[in-house]
């Protein structure tokens, strides 16, 4: 309270007297007991108002002992079982949080992990991933500007997320609590296999695999890959206490459509103690995305050669030549290119009116410009019968698809008739037209799309000459083969817009989380947020089904099926307004990563004690961390002055003291007949 409210507070004393003394004593006509009561009340009325409006703030000190925070993290992980260390955690986390002495300095807190940071005081070592990482970012939120020390119970073999050691404050020490025998015993593992998860039929797939050795003796092994009981791969490999490790890289063919699983094996004549991580299976998914492309001309052309060629240098797809008269059904085909249409194509746009195949029209010299503009709708043709010479312009502002400029304003002219070229809807212009030094507006090799039908249109002839000229420039017709494989993928892609599209992997590993997404849209195609989706998830094994809702976020719905067993399952996603639905399959491969280890990374452990200032320890050393965490005096708890300063108008009693000081004084007085 300052020196100014001070002298208020005596004002107001020396008032509310004036007041109280002139009312009851100066203008009195006696001087009875009442009267000295009534001025008492008077004088704490007036005195209790001009207190209240003085408004003095009243300050308050009081003073609390915080104690630092001691976090006691377990892994909780089933890696701690696979190492039989699970009874001597337990064991010394009982000793830790038992310890009178800790508690009376710390203020010792429980915490478990698995995949994530979570408080407790309960450990059943059933978590089927391990992420150390999460602690220290974890401890970082929650004790943000308080130095403690950690002590964390684990066999530092981290299964998920980044290096851990980079994730704890390097300011804050860490006291890991090594769980497990740390004596080196002789172990083959297949510590990582990568491969992509997706391959194409009749194609070969690459498999990258780690292997690693521990052990003092020179041991020999085989390693194989297997689909079944057919062996698809097999190689021996040496290790030896100089070289402890291996990185093996396999070519598999892909011979079957669907998902296929295969497994990885690294085996030895040696006695190990886990033979678990010597097996690891995987998954690909081999895609049939073999094309049928029909290549319709009334006349014989290089051209027609060239692009056979080009097409069919990528193994999936097939070119098949024939004329127009010859088409009896165009099911056969996922793709047609209509060389120089004449009226002799007629029946072959009826067909495709029906069939709705993606059409390449290529133009020249012998096209009939009058029936081809009855037969699309891109663009108009008024042309002429004098032959032109079209020169290449690389458009790079072209983003259908990625494409590279392969030199295409190098390459010789395409011949077209002279005319005047008009777009009657939008396009995608990727190789425009200039006659000499001069650009036209009109394009050269073009792409459109209406209603999710896909059309490439390329007017001129002598495309052969372009991939004569790039074989010249390049010593090699892939570049070209490449850019004409680019048309044709965009013509064989299907972009049809679904009402429920659901994404999913199409295996997953036993302990991985198991995520479904889906996205429904209404007949604008706009997300609905109001719809129902449910699952129905089928056990193709055992015929157990289970039905889950699936949830929404921001711009889908989603279900995690975490739990399942290993094994294959068939799926429905329907949303329960439309009777819209999708179905699927993936599988569940079995592979529990936590049963990978045979010692605790007492090196990695090591590694984050020293990097944080703190110490490492075995389970039987706890009495030794107990000892250290008391003697070291950074960790002294702290007396914080806690300051409460309250204003007066928040005095409730005062109020009311005021309020019986006046109603009081009125009720004498009216008793009195002073009134």
């Amino acid at each position: 309270m300052n020196n100014s409210t001070v002298l208020l507070l005596l004002l107001s004393v020396i008032f509310a007297g004036i007041i109280s003394y002139y009312q009851y004593f100066y203008k009195a006509k006696s001087n009875s007991k009442i009267n000295w009561f009534l001025a008492f009340l008077r004088f704490i009325a007036v005195f209790g108002l001009l207190v209240l409006l003085i408004n003095p703030i009243l300050t308050r000190k009081s003073f609390e002992t915080i104690k630092i925070p001691l976090p006691i993290v377990v892994d909780n992980s089933s890696s701690v079982i696979e190492l039989k260390a699970n009874e001597s955690a337990l064991e010394v986390y009982k000793k830790l949080i038992s310890s009178a002495d800790l508690k009376e300095k710390f203020e010792v807190q429980s915490y478990q992990f698995s995949n994530e940071l979570e408080s407790t005081e309960s450990y059943d070592f059933k978590g089927t991933q391990t992420r150390i990482d999460g602690v220290g970012k974890g401890l970082k939120s929650i004790h943000k500007s308080v130095n403690h020390p950690t002590v964390i119970l684990t066999d530092g073999n981290q299964t998920q997320g980044s290096d851990y050691i980079y994730s704890f404050d390097e300011n804050k020490a860490v006291y890991p609590i090594v769980l497990g025998d740390t004596t080196s015993v002789l172990d083959l593992k297949i510590s990582q296999l990568n491969v992509n998860k997706y391959a194409f039929l009749k194609n070969k797939f690459p498999v990258e695999v780690f292997v690693n050795y521990s052990g003092n003796k020179n041991v020999n092994a085989t390693f194989s890959i297997s689909q079944g009981n057919s062996v698809l791969s097999r190689q021996n490999v040496s290790f030896s206490n100089s070289q402890k490790s291996k990185v093996i890289t396999v070519l598999l063919p892909a011979e079957k459509v669907g998902v296929q699983v295969f497994k990885a094996t690294i085996s030895s004549s040696e006695q190990e103690k886990n033979t678990y991580n010597n097996t690891k299976n995987f998954a690909v998914e081999i895609i049939d995305q073999k094309t049928e492309v029909a290549i319709v001309s009334a006349m014989n052309h290089p051209d027609i050669g060239a692009l056979k060629r080009a097409i069919e240098s990528n193994q999936q797809r097939k070119v098949t030549i024939v004329k127009p008269n010859q088409i009896n059904s165009l099911q056969d085909f996922n793709v047609l290119i209509l060389y120089q249409p004449t009226t002799e194509f007629k029946s072959v746009f009826e067909k495709n009116n029906l069939a709705n195949l993606n059409t390449w029209i290529i133009t020249g010299l012998h096209t009939d410009f009058n029936f081809l503009n009855q037969q699309q709708t891109t663009f108009d043709f008024k042309m002429s019968g004098q032959q032109e010479d079209y020169l290449a312009t690389f458009s790079s502002q072209f983003n259908l698809f990625a494409i590279d400029n392969i030199g295409f304003e190098n390459f010789p002219p395409l011949q077209n008739p002279f005319g005047t070229i008009s777009s009657k809807s939008n396009y995608d212009k990727l190789i425009g037209a200039r006659i000499r030094n001069v650009e036209l507006d009109s394009p050269l090799l073009a792409y459109t799309e209406n209603q999710g039908k896909r059309t490439a249109f390329l007017l001129g002839e002598n495309i052969w000459k372009w991939r004569l000229q790039s074989h010249i420039d390049q010593q090699s017709f892939e570049k070209f083969d490449v850019f004409v494989d680019k048309t044709i993928q965009f013509l064989s892609s299907n972009n049809a817009r679904k009402s429920l599209v659901v994404t999913h992997e199409n295996f997953y590993n036993s302990g991985e989380a198991i995520e479904i997404n889906a996205q429904y849209f209404n007949k604008n195609y706009e997300f609905d947020d109001n719809a129902r989706l449910s699952i129905t998830v089928k056990n193709k094994a055992t015929n157990q089904t289970k039905s889950y809702d699936l949830l929404k976020s921001t711009n889908s719905y989603k279900v995690n099926l975490d739990g399942l067993s290993a094994g294959n399952y068939s799926f429905t996603v329907t949303e329960n307004n439309s009777k819209t639905s999708y179905s699927g399959f993936f599988e569940v491969l079995d592979f529990d990563i936590e049963k990978q280890f045979v010692n605790p990374d007492y090196t990695k452990l090591n590694q984050l004690a020293s990097h944080t200032n703190g110490k490492t320890y075995l389970a039987n050393q706890v009495d030794e961390l107990i000892q250290s965490l008391l003697a070291n005096e950074n960790y002294k708890p702290i007396q914080k002055e806690i300051v409460k300063k309250t204003p007066i108008i928040d005095w409730v009693w005062l109020l009311v003291i005021i309020a019986l000081a006046l109603a009081s004084e009125w009720f004498i007085r009216k008793y009195n007949g002073l009134l």
